[in-house]
């Protein structure tokens, strides 16, 4: 097996609700993760008290469609 290549630092805030702010290596300000359309109706978020913003899952999808 051969050895530790990259060992990614993270750290991640949640500002409110569903709302969570990543900051990630090579990136200069933070990465805001929330919730929108469908996912927000199904943790039943009110759409009107938050502004919605690209989930986890859409960082997931995209990263793995790279």
């Amino acid at each position: 097996m051969s050895d530790v290549v990259y060992t990614s630092t993270i750290h991640i805030e949640r500002d409110k609700g569903p709302l969570r702010l990543a900051y990630l290596p090579a990136e200069s300000e933070p990465v805001r993760f929330g919730v929108h359309g469908a996912i927000a109706e199904h943790y039943h978020v009110d759409p009107a008290l938050v502004e919605p913003h690209a989930t986890t899952l859409d960082y997931v999808i995209a990263a793995a469609g790279g």
